[in-house]
Protein backbone atom coordinates (compact mmCIF):
# COMPACT_ATOMS: atom_id res chain seq x y z
CA UNK A 1 0.00 0.00 0.00
CA UNK A 2 2.78 2.42 0.98
CA UNK A 3 4.74 1.47 -2.15
CA UNK A 4 1.76 2.31 -4.36
CA UNK A 5 1.39 5.73 -2.74
CA UNK A 6 5.06 6.48 -3.36
CA UNK A 7 4.67 5.51 -7.00
CA UNK A 8 1.74 7.88 -7.30
CA UNK A 9 3.89 10.64 -5.84
CA UNK A 10 6.63 9.99 -8.41
CA UNK A 11 4.17 9.81 -11.31
CA UNK A 12 2.61 13.08 -10.16
CA UNK A 13 6.02 14.76 -9.96
CA UNK A 14 6.94 13.46 -13.42
CA UNK A 15 3.74 14.85 -14.92
CA UNK A 16 4.05 18.16 -13.07
CA UNK A 17 7.67 18.68 -14.13
CA UNK A 18 6.93 17.69 -17.72
CA UNK A 19 4.14 20.27 -17.85
CA UNK A 20 6.40 22.91 -16.23
CA UNK A 21 9.28 22.35 -18.65
CA UNK A 22 7.06 22.41 -21.74
CA UNK A 23 5.09 25.43 -20.51
CA UNK A 24 8.27 27.46 -19.97
CA UNK A 25 9.83 26.53 -23.32
CA UNK A 26 6.57 27.15 -25.22
CA UNK A 27 5.93 30.43 -23.33
CA UNK A 28 9.38 31.79 -24.20
CA UNK A 29 8.92 30.87 -27.87
CA UNK A 30 5.39 32.34 -28.09
CA UNK A 31 6.48 35.55 -26.36
CA UNK A 32 9.50 35.85 -28.65
CA UNK A 33 7.27 35.56 -31.72
CA UNK A 34 4.85 38.09 -30.21
CA UNK A 35 7.68 40.57 -29.66
CA UNK A 36 8.79 40.15 -33.28
CA UNK A 37 5.24 40.53 -34.58
CA UNK A 38 4.77 43.79 -32.66
CA UNK A 39 8.17 45.14 -33.72
CA UNK A 40 9.21 45.49 -30.04
CA UNK A 41 12.49 43.62 -30.48
CA UNK A 42 14.80 46.60 -29.99
CA UNK A 43 12.91 47.87 -26.95
CA UNK A 44 12.90 44.36 -25.43
CA UNK A 45 16.59 43.72 -26.13
CA UNK A 46 17.56 46.98 -24.40
CA UNK A 47 16.08 45.72 -21.13
CA UNK A 48 17.36 42.12 -20.92
CA UNK A 49 20.72 40.43 -20.37
CA UNK A 50 20.31 37.67 -22.94
CA UNK A 51 17.80 35.84 -25.14
CA UNK A 52 17.56 32.16 -26.11
CA UNK A 53 19.19 31.60 -29.53
CA UNK A 54 16.69 28.95 -30.68
CA UNK A 55 13.46 29.05 -28.63
CA UNK A 56 11.53 26.90 -31.12
CA UNK A 57 14.26 24.23 -31.14
CA UNK A 58 14.32 24.24 -27.33
CA UNK A 59 10.72 23.00 -27.32
CA UNK A 60 11.71 19.98 -29.41
CA UNK A 61 14.82 19.25 -27.33
CA UNK A 62 12.90 19.44 -24.04
CA UNK A 63 10.15 17.20 -25.40
CA UNK A 64 12.64 14.54 -26.53
CA UNK A 65 14.51 14.60 -23.20
CA UNK A 66 11.27 14.32 -21.23
CA UNK A 67 10.28 11.33 -23.36
CA UNK A 68 13.56 9.62 -22.41
CA UNK A 69 12.83 10.30 -18.72
CA UNK A 70 9.40 8.70 -19.07
CA UNK A 71 10.88 5.64 -20.81
CA UNK A 72 13.54 5.22 -18.11
CA UNK A 73 10.87 5.46 -15.41
CA UNK A 74 8.76 2.76 -17.09
CA UNK A 75 11.79 0.48 -17.61
CA UNK A 76 12.72 0.67 -13.92
CA UNK A 77 9.17 -0.13 -12.95
CA UNK A 78 8.32 -2.88 -15.47
CA UNK A 79 11.46 -4.32 -17.10
CA UNK A 80 14.31 -4.49 -14.56
CA UNK A 81 12.89 -3.62 -11.11
CA UNK A 82 15.42 -5.93 -9.36
CA UNK A 83 18.54 -5.29 -11.43
CA UNK A 84 20.52 -2.76 -9.34
CA UNK A 85 23.18 -2.17 -11.99
CA UNK A 86 20.68 -1.17 -14.67
CA UNK A 87 18.71 0.85 -12.13
CA UNK A 88 21.78 2.89 -11.12
CA UNK A 89 22.70 3.43 -14.78
CA UNK A 90 19.19 4.66 -15.54
CA UNK A 91 19.27 6.96 -12.50
CA UNK A 92 22.58 8.43 -13.67
CA UNK A 93 21.00 8.95 -17.10
CA UNK A 94 18.02 10.69 -15.45
CA UNK A 95 20.38 13.04 -13.61
CA UNK A 96 22.29 13.90 -16.80
CA UNK A 97 19.07 14.51 -18.75
CA UNK A 98 17.68 16.73 -15.99
CA UNK A 99 20.84 18.82 -15.90
CA UNK A 100 20.62 19.17 -19.69
CA UNK A 101 16.99 20.32 -19.45
CA UNK A 102 17.94 22.88 -16.80
CA UNK A 103 20.74 24.10 -19.08
CA UNK A 104 18.42 24.40 -22.10
CA UNK A 105 16.00 26.49 -20.02
CA UNK A 106 18.91 28.74 -18.94
CA UNK A 107 18.44 27.64 -15.29
CA UNK A 108 14.99 29.26 -15.13
CA UNK A 109 13.58 25.98 -13.80
CA UNK A 110 15.46 23.25 -11.91
CA UNK A 111 12.52 21.49 -10.26
CA UNK A 112 13.04 18.50 -12.56
CA UNK A 113 16.01 17.57 -10.34
CA UNK A 114 13.64 16.91 -7.44
CA UNK A 115 11.92 14.18 -9.46
CA UNK A 116 15.29 12.53 -10.09
CA UNK A 117 16.23 12.73 -6.41
CA UNK A 118 12.89 11.18 -5.45
CA UNK A 119 13.73 8.19 -7.66
CA UNK A 120 17.22 7.98 -6.17
CA UNK A 121 15.80 7.87 -2.64
CA UNK A 122 13.34 5.16 -3.66
CA UNK A 123 16.13 2.86 -4.92
CA UNK A 124 18.76 3.37 -2.19
CA UNK A 125 18.44 1.56 1.12
CA UNK A 126 21.83 2.12 2.74
CA UNK A 127 21.68 5.01 5.23
CA UNK A 128 25.17 6.38 4.46
CA UNK A 129 24.54 6.41 0.74
CA UNK A 130 21.15 8.00 1.29
CA UNK A 131 22.56 10.86 3.37
CA UNK A 132 25.26 11.46 0.78
CA UNK A 133 22.68 11.56 -1.99
CA UNK A 134 20.48 13.96 -0.03
CA UNK A 135 23.48 16.27 0.36
CA UNK A 136 24.19 15.95 -3.36
CA UNK A 137 20.56 16.79 -4.10
CA UNK A 138 20.63 19.94 -1.98
CA UNK A 139 23.93 21.15 -3.46
CA UNK A 140 22.81 20.42 -7.03
CA UNK A 141 19.48 22.14 -6.50
CA UNK A 142 21.20 25.26 -5.13
CA UNK A 143 23.93 25.37 -7.78
CA UNK A 144 21.41 25.06 -10.62
CA UNK A 145 19.24 27.87 -9.26
CA UNK A 146 18.93 30.88 -11.56
CA UNK A 147 20.29 33.43 -9.07
CA UNK A 148 23.45 31.37 -8.53
CA UNK A 149 24.01 30.48 -12.19
CA UNK A 150 23.44 34.06 -13.38
CA UNK A 151 26.38 35.31 -11.32
CA UNK A 152 28.94 34.11 -13.86
CA UNK A 153 26.77 33.56 -16.97
CA UNK A 154 24.63 35.71 -19.27
CA UNK A 155 21.25 34.04 -18.98
CA UNK A 156 17.81 35.04 -20.12
CA UNK A 157 15.24 35.37 -17.36
CA UNK A 158 11.68 34.07 -17.56
CA UNK A 159 10.72 37.08 -15.45
CA UNK A 160 11.84 39.44 -18.25
CA UNK A 161 9.50 37.64 -20.65
CA UNK A 162 6.64 37.80 -18.15
CA UNK A 163 7.35 41.52 -17.63
CA UNK A 164 6.70 42.05 -21.39
CA UNK A 165 2.97 41.66 -20.73
CA UNK A 166 0.58 44.05 -19.01
CA UNK A 167 0.78 44.21 -15.18
CA UNK A 168 -2.60 42.48 -14.79
CA UNK A 169 -1.45 39.53 -16.92
CA UNK A 170 1.92 39.47 -15.16
CA UNK A 171 0.22 38.63 -11.87
CA UNK A 172 -1.39 35.52 -13.34
CA UNK A 173 1.81 34.44 -15.10
CA UNK A 174 3.93 34.88 -11.98
CA UNK A 175 1.26 33.07 -9.98
CA UNK A 176 1.36 30.08 -12.34
CA UNK A 177 5.17 30.04 -12.48
CA UNK A 178 5.67 30.32 -8.71
CA UNK A 179 2.76 27.96 -8.03
CA UNK A 180 4.32 25.19 -10.12
CA UNK A 181 7.67 25.63 -8.36
CA UNK A 182 6.07 25.57 -4.93
CA UNK A 183 3.81 22.61 -5.70
CA UNK A 184 6.80 20.62 -6.96
CA UNK A 185 8.80 21.38 -3.82
CA UNK A 186 5.86 20.46 -1.58
CA UNK A 187 5.31 17.17 -3.42
CA UNK A 188 9.01 16.32 -3.10
CA UNK A 189 9.02 17.15 0.61
CA UNK A 190 5.89 15.08 1.24
CA UNK A 191 7.41 12.23 -0.73
CA UNK A 192 10.58 12.38 1.36
CA UNK A 193 8.62 12.59 4.59
CA UNK A 194 6.53 9.56 3.67
CA UNK A 195 9.57 7.61 2.51
CA UNK A 196 11.66 8.36 5.59
CA UNK A 197 8.88 7.81 8.10
CA UNK A 198 7.87 4.58 6.42
CA UNK A 199 11.42 3.14 6.39
CA UNK A 200 13.08 4.59 9.49
CA UNK A 201 10.41 6.27 11.58
CA UNK A 202 12.82 8.98 12.70
CA UNK A 203 11.31 12.33 13.55
CA UNK A 204 14.64 14.14 13.08
CA UNK A 205 14.45 13.62 9.33
CA UNK A 206 10.97 15.11 9.30
CA UNK A 207 12.24 18.21 11.14
CA UNK A 208 14.98 18.67 8.55
CA UNK A 209 12.45 18.45 5.75
CA UNK A 210 10.21 20.88 7.61
CA UNK A 211 13.08 23.37 7.58
CA UNK A 212 13.27 23.00 3.83
CA UNK A 213 9.52 23.64 3.61
CA UNK A 214 10.06 26.84 5.60
CA UNK A 215 12.77 27.87 3.16
CA UNK A 216 10.36 27.18 0.32
CA UNK A 217 7.80 29.45 1.99
CA UNK A 218 10.42 32.18 2.32
CA UNK A 219 11.24 31.67 -1.34
CA UNK A 220 7.57 32.26 -2.14
CA UNK A 221 7.57 35.43 -0.06
CA UNK A 222 10.64 36.66 -1.91
CA UNK A 223 9.00 35.82 -5.22
CA UNK A 224 5.92 37.83 -4.27
CA UNK A 225 8.12 40.74 -3.26
CA UNK A 226 9.90 40.54 -6.60
CA UNK A 227 6.52 40.56 -8.33
CA UNK A 228 5.66 43.85 -6.61
CA UNK A 229 9.06 45.27 -7.56
CA UNK A 230 8.56 44.26 -11.19
CA UNK A 231 5.18 45.99 -11.24
CA UNK A 232 6.76 49.22 -9.94
CA UNK A 233 9.62 48.99 -12.46
CA UNK A 234 7.17 48.38 -15.30
CA UNK A 235 5.19 51.46 -14.32
CA UNK A 236 8.33 53.61 -14.19
CA UNK A 237 9.43 52.32 -17.59
CA UNK A 238 6.07 53.32 -19.01
CA UNK A 239 6.45 56.81 -17.55
CA UNK A 240 9.92 57.13 -19.05
CA UNK A 241 8.71 56.07 -22.50
CA UNK A 242 5.87 58.59 -22.30
CA UNK A 243 8.27 61.40 -21.31
CA UNK A 244 10.53 60.55 -24.26
CA UNK A 245 7.55 60.49 -26.62
CA UNK A 246 6.36 63.85 -25.33
CA UNK A 247 9.86 65.32 -25.76
CA UNK A 248 9.88 64.20 -29.40
CA UNK A 249 6.43 65.69 -30.01
CA UNK A 250 7.38 69.06 -28.49
CA UNK A 251 10.67 69.15 -30.39
CA UNK A 252 8.96 68.38 -33.69
CA UNK A 253 6.11 70.88 -33.31
CA UNK A 254 8.15 73.72 -31.77
CA UNK A 255 11.08 73.21 -34.12
CA UNK A 256 8.86 73.25 -37.20
CA UNK A 257 6.86 76.28 -36.03
CA UNK A 258 9.85 78.33 -34.89
CA UNK A 259 11.72 77.63 -38.14
CA UNK A 260 8.76 78.96 -40.10
CA UNK A 261 8.50 82.04 -37.85
CA UNK A 262 12.22 82.73 -38.11
CA UNK A 263 12.23 82.47 -41.89
CA UNK A 264 9.09 84.61 -42.11
CA UNK A 265 10.56 87.37 -39.93
CA UNK A 266 13.70 87.43 -42.09
CA UNK A 267 11.45 87.94 -45.10
CA UNK A 268 9.62 90.78 -43.29
CA UNK A 269 12.91 92.52 -42.53
CA UNK A 270 13.76 92.37 -46.23
CA UNK A 271 10.38 93.69 -47.46
CA UNK A 272 9.71 96.22 -44.67
CA UNK A 273 11.35 99.17 -46.40
CA UNK A 274 10.22 98.11 -49.87
CA UNK A 275 6.56 97.13 -49.44
CA UNK A 276 4.79 97.63 -46.08
CA UNK A 277 1.67 95.96 -47.48
CA UNK A 278 3.62 92.83 -48.42
CA UNK A 279 5.20 92.90 -44.96
CA UNK A 280 1.75 93.06 -43.36
CA UNK A 281 0.58 90.04 -45.38
CA UNK A 282 3.68 88.15 -44.34
CA UNK A 283 3.10 89.02 -40.67
CA UNK A 284 -0.49 87.75 -40.90
CA UNK A 285 0.80 84.45 -42.27
CA UNK A 286 3.36 84.25 -39.42
CA UNK A 287 0.59 84.92 -36.88
CA UNK A 288 -1.53 82.10 -38.33
CA UNK A 289 1.39 79.66 -38.30
CA UNK A 290 2.16 80.67 -34.71
CA UNK A 291 -1.42 80.00 -33.57
CA UNK A 292 -1.42 76.62 -35.25
CA UNK A 293 1.92 75.77 -33.62
CA UNK A 294 0.56 76.72 -30.18
CA UNK A 295 -2.49 74.51 -30.72
CA UNK A 296 -0.25 71.64 -31.80
CA UNK A 297 1.92 71.98 -28.68
CA UNK A 298 -1.16 72.07 -26.45
CA UNK A 299 -2.44 68.85 -27.99
CA UNK A 300 0.94 67.16 -27.41
CA UNK A 301 1.19 68.29 -23.77
CA UNK A 302 -2.41 68.01 -22.58
CA UNK A 303 -3.90 65.11 -24.50
CA UNK A 304 -0.78 62.86 -24.56
CA UNK A 305 -2.08 60.98 -27.58
CA UNK A 306 0.00 59.04 -30.08
CA UNK A 307 -0.99 61.21 -33.04
CA UNK A 308 -0.90 64.99 -32.81
CA UNK A 309 -2.90 65.40 -36.03
CA UNK A 310 -6.62 66.00 -36.15
CA UNK A 311 -6.87 64.71 -39.72
CA UNK A 312 -5.70 61.10 -40.09
CA UNK A 313 -4.97 61.52 -43.82
CA UNK A 314 -1.20 61.65 -44.31
CA UNK A 315 -1.15 63.20 -47.79
CA UNK A 316 -3.52 65.99 -46.74
CA UNK A 317 -1.44 66.86 -43.69
CA UNK A 318 1.87 66.79 -45.60
CA UNK A 319 0.41 69.06 -48.30
CA UNK A 320 -0.89 71.51 -45.69
CA UNK A 321 2.46 71.53 -43.89
CA UNK A 322 4.26 72.25 -47.19
CA UNK A 323 1.84 75.08 -48.00
CA UNK A 324 2.35 76.69 -44.59
CA UNK A 325 6.13 76.38 -44.79
CA UNK A 326 6.31 77.86 -48.28
CA UNK A 327 4.10 80.75 -47.17
CA UNK A 328 6.65 81.93 -44.57
CA UNK A 329 9.91 80.96 -46.34
CA UNK A 330 11.46 81.31 -49.77
CA UNK A 331 11.92 77.54 -50.11
CA UNK A 332 10.19 75.62 -52.89
CA UNK A 333 8.97 72.22 -51.72
CA UNK A 334 7.90 69.49 -54.14
CA UNK A 335 5.88 66.51 -52.93
CA UNK A 336 5.36 63.36 -55.01
CA UNK A 337 3.25 60.42 -53.83
CA UNK A 338 4.00 57.33 -55.92
CA UNK A 339 2.67 54.99 -53.24
CA UNK A 340 -0.95 55.53 -54.23
CA UNK A 341 -3.72 55.33 -51.63
CA UNK A 342 -2.06 54.76 -48.27
CA UNK A 343 -3.68 52.37 -45.78
CA UNK A 344 -1.78 53.21 -42.62
CA UNK A 345 -2.52 52.96 -38.92
CA UNK A 346 -2.31 56.05 -36.75
CA UNK A 347 1.17 55.32 -35.38
CA UNK A 348 2.57 54.69 -38.88
CA UNK A 349 0.93 57.84 -40.25
CA UNK A 350 2.15 59.98 -37.38
CA UNK A 351 5.72 58.69 -37.63
CA UNK A 352 5.98 59.30 -41.40
CA UNK A 353 4.47 62.78 -41.04
CA UNK A 354 6.89 63.74 -38.27
CA UNK A 355 9.88 62.42 -40.21
CA UNK A 356 8.91 64.56 -43.22
CA UNK A 357 8.25 67.57 -41.00
CA UNK A 358 11.59 67.24 -39.19
CA UNK A 359 13.51 66.69 -42.45
CA UNK A 360 11.99 69.81 -44.04
CA UNK A 361 12.66 71.84 -40.91
CA UNK A 362 16.29 70.74 -40.79
CA UNK A 363 16.75 71.45 -44.51
CA UNK A 364 15.57 75.04 -44.08
CA UNK A 365 17.04 75.77 -40.65
CA UNK A 366 20.45 74.11 -40.99
CA UNK A 367 20.85 73.49 -44.72
CA UNK A 368 19.57 76.89 -45.90
CA UNK A 369 17.89 74.96 -48.71
CA UNK A 370 16.02 76.72 -51.50
CA UNK A 371 14.47 73.57 -52.96
CA UNK A 372 13.27 70.41 -51.20
CA UNK A 373 11.99 67.23 -52.85
CA UNK A 374 9.77 64.78 -50.95
CA UNK A 375 8.89 61.42 -52.46
CA UNK A 376 6.77 58.54 -51.15
CA UNK A 377 6.94 55.15 -52.86
CA UNK A 378 6.20 51.54 -51.96
CA UNK A 379 7.85 48.19 -52.61
CA UNK A 380 6.78 44.76 -51.33
CA UNK A 381 4.99 45.92 -48.18
CA UNK A 382 7.41 48.78 -47.41
CA UNK A 383 6.99 52.54 -47.58
CA UNK A 384 10.04 54.19 -49.18
CA UNK A 385 10.47 57.82 -48.06
CA UNK A 386 13.09 60.16 -49.56
CA UNK A 387 13.56 63.81 -48.52
CA UNK A 388 16.32 65.58 -50.47
CA UNK A 389 17.38 69.25 -50.58
CA UNK A 390 19.87 71.48 -52.37
CA UNK A 391 21.19 73.13 -49.21
CA UNK A 392 24.75 73.53 -48.02
CA UNK A 393 24.86 69.86 -46.96
CA UNK A 394 27.66 68.37 -44.91
CA UNK A 395 30.49 65.91 -45.48
CA UNK A 396 30.13 64.25 -42.07
CA UNK A 397 26.67 63.56 -40.64
CA UNK A 398 26.53 64.16 -36.88
CA UNK A 399 23.75 62.74 -34.73
CA UNK A 400 21.75 65.66 -33.39
CA UNK A 401 18.38 65.90 -31.67
CA UNK A 402 16.48 66.00 -34.96
CA UNK A 403 18.24 63.09 -36.70
CA UNK A 404 18.01 61.07 -33.48
CA UNK A 405 14.24 61.50 -33.37
CA UNK A 406 13.90 60.62 -37.05
CA UNK A 407 15.82 57.39 -36.44
CA UNK A 408 13.80 56.57 -33.28
CA UNK A 409 10.45 57.05 -35.01
CA UNK A 410 11.34 54.85 -37.97
CA UNK A 411 13.00 52.13 -35.86
CA UNK A 412 9.95 51.95 -33.57
CA UNK A 413 8.02 50.79 -36.65
CA UNK A 414 10.69 48.23 -37.49
CA UNK A 415 12.16 50.30 -40.31
CA UNK A 416 15.58 51.69 -41.10
CA UNK A 417 16.90 55.12 -42.12
CA UNK A 418 20.03 56.47 -43.77
CA UNK A 419 21.40 60.02 -43.85
CA UNK A 420 23.62 61.32 -46.65
CA UNK A 421 25.30 64.67 -46.89
CA UNK A 422 27.36 66.31 -49.63
CA UNK A 423 28.43 69.85 -50.45
CA UNK A 424 25.38 70.15 -52.71
CA UNK A 425 22.64 69.08 -50.30
CA UNK A 426 21.37 66.56 -47.77
CA UNK A 427 19.27 63.40 -48.17
CA UNK A 428 17.13 61.36 -45.78
CA UNK A 429 16.14 57.87 -46.95
CA UNK A 430 13.73 55.79 -44.87
CA UNK A 431 12.24 52.33 -45.39
CA UNK A 432 9.27 51.40 -43.19
CA UNK A 433 7.34 48.10 -43.21
CA UNK A 434 3.58 48.73 -43.05
CA UNK A 435 0.98 46.41 -41.66
CA UNK A 436 -1.80 47.17 -44.15
CA UNK A 437 0.16 48.09 -47.26
CA UNK A 438 -0.75 50.41 -50.13
CA UNK A 439 -2.87 50.34 -53.24
CA UNK A 440 -2.66 52.22 -56.50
Amino acid sequence: MRSNKLEYFKIGMLLLNSVAVMLISVFVNVTTEDIRARFYARRFLDGVNAIPPRPAADIVYCGMLLLILVCAFILRKKVFPQNKTLIYISLALDFAISILIVYILDFNYNGILLFVFANVLAHTKDSKIRYSLIMLAVVSFLVTGYEFAAISNRLYSIRDYIAFYAPAIQQYLFGIYNGIISLNIIMFILYCVYEIIGQQGTIDEVNNLYDRLSKANRYLENANEQLRDYAVITEKMGETRERNRLAREIHDTLGHTLTGISAGIDACITTLSISPEETKKQLNIIARVTREGIADVRRSVNELRVDAQENPKLEHNVTKMITDMQAVTDAKIYFTNKAGILKLSEDEENAIYRVIQESVTNAIRHGKAEKIWIELNHNDGHILLVVEDNGIGCKEVKSGFGTKHIRERIEMLGGKVAFGGTENGFKVTGEIPVRWGCSI
